[in-house]
């Protein structure tokens, strides 16, 4: 669905993304180019870069600048992806095996590292201050995020690990057209609603989607031990028996209980729940969009919206 739906307006931009992204990753050291190839060439949605051209695209950007950052914002995502599964002790990801797996826990966190600091030198090509403060400072609150997410996991994680970079994102691409501060507004309050939905919706399927078509093992958010929204809301509105079934399987991080966890998100309808939840933000960044001006990127932004609550993978 998303290359059905970014393919026609954004392939050529996107190609010139990918060329960026494989030029700036080339390095001398065999094991960077091994472990970058493998998680940048593994596929991926690159909704990130997308929604920064997107962005620019609608405020009338007719410059270059936006396939380098929207290189930047890749780079920095995949960085974050390396981290993550290393500290989840992820083996699978887009249905194939994390780099951690393959390479082992210390080229992953180095590779991602390595990452961090060529994104860093891709900013300051740009020479704008402002690009330069966006990303440093969703790079920070990222940072804060994953820290976080090792003591919870709710709405304020979904919205400094995932929904953070999205704002900057489509941020970004507004501040390069030097569209007015208001629109600039709109566009980075459209970008982390939508990166919530999206992450709600990945909660979600986490515990009802298909294992081939997500590309990862269902029940890897329990075996983590992460508190995602469903699990939360079922705390919350169940019983004590069921409070205690979750944060027992929780503490213990064994696939064993996940049918039993799923029973309890059923009888308290927590999936409905935190779907309703990804639809209201849906809604509020389809709503951010009012105050742009009508064209066909603005069109495949409000389409993206929808995408994000509709989408089984």
């Amino acid at each position: 669905m998303t290359t059905t739906l970014l393919e026609p307006i954004l392939r050529d931009d996107m190609l010139v993304v990918d060329r960026v992204l494989r030029e700036s990753l080339a390095s001398d050291v065999v094991l960077i180019r091994q472990v970058a190839e493998h998680i940048v060439g593994g596929g991926g949605k690159r909704l990130r870069p997308a929604l920064l051209l997107l962005s620019a695209r609608a405020c009338g950007y007719t410059g270059t600048h936006h396939h380098t950052l929207a290189a930047v914002v890749e780079m920095i995502h995949t960085a974050t992806l390396l981290h993550d599964d290393v500290v989840d002790e992820s083996s699978l990801r887009r249905g194939h095996a994390t780099a951690n797996a393959l390479f082992g826990n210390a080229a992953s966190v180095l590779v991602g590292d390595f990452l961090y600091s060529r994104a860093f030198q891709l900013m300051v090509s740009v020479d704008r201050m402002r690009a330069l403060r966006i990303l440093s400072d969703a790079t920070n609150v990222i940072a804060e995020g994953e820290v976080l997410q090792l003591l919870n996991s709710d709405l304020d994680v979904i919205r400094r690990k995932t929904a953070k970079l999205f704002e900057a994102s489509a941020q970004l691409g507004a501040m390069l057209a030097e569209a007015d501060p208001a629109i600039e507004n709109a566009l980075a309050l459209y970008g982390a609603h939508l990166g919530t939905a999206f992450q709600l919706i990945d909660d979600v399927l986490d515990y009802s989607g298909d294992h081939e078509a997500i590309g990862k093992n269902l029940g890897d958010d329990l075996a983590e031990g992460k508190a995602t929204l469903p699990l939360i809301r079922a705390m919350k509105v169940g019983s004590a028996a069921d409070a205690a079934l979750i944060r027992d399987a929780l503490e213990r991080g064994r696939l064993d209980d996940f049918k039993p966890v799923v029973e309890v998100l059923a009888r308290t309808d927590a999936l409905d729940y935190a779907h309703r939840c990804a639809q209201a933000e849906s809604a509020h960044a389809s709503a951010c969009l009012d105050a742009v001006v009508d064209s066909p990127a603005r069109q495949t932004l409000l389409k993206l919206a929808a995408f994000a609550v509709e989408r089984t993978y």
